[in-house]
């Protein structure tokens, strides 16, 4: 049942848009074509004719429009002064109790 849905939902798809293709290409020949309109409507050569026609021909065919908005760019930059302390202290506690200082010269 489900297969057999989407199937119909693509086959109407399909369909609705080859219509609509086609209702725009009919409208277009009937616009470049005086003698097909008036086929279809007999007063088309009047002066105040009013149809899809006439006005898919002078342009007055509305479309929608989308505003898509654009994200402005924002860089967050936050700068925090790093700072670092060094302190040179000559402490022997830290040094284990079998270390003696460094040995330069002899002493006899």
């Amino acid at each position: 049942m489900q297969q057999q849905r989407r199937h119909f939902n693509q086959f109407s798809k399909s369909a609705i848009g080859g219509l609509l293709i086609g209702m725009v290409l009919l409208l277009d020949a009937m616009a470049a074509c005086p003698e097909l309109h008036e086929l279809i409507h007999k007063d088309a050569d009047e002066h105040d004719h009013q149809c899809a026609v006439t006005m898919f021909a002078q342009g007055k065919v509305e479309s929608a429009t989308v505003e898509v908005p654009i994200p402005e760019a924002t860089a967050i930059v936050q700068a925090e002064p790093q700072i670092i302390f060094s302190v040179f202290t000559p402490d022997i506690r830290n040094l284990s109790q079998a270390r003696a200082p460094p040995f330069l010269f002899a002493v006899s």
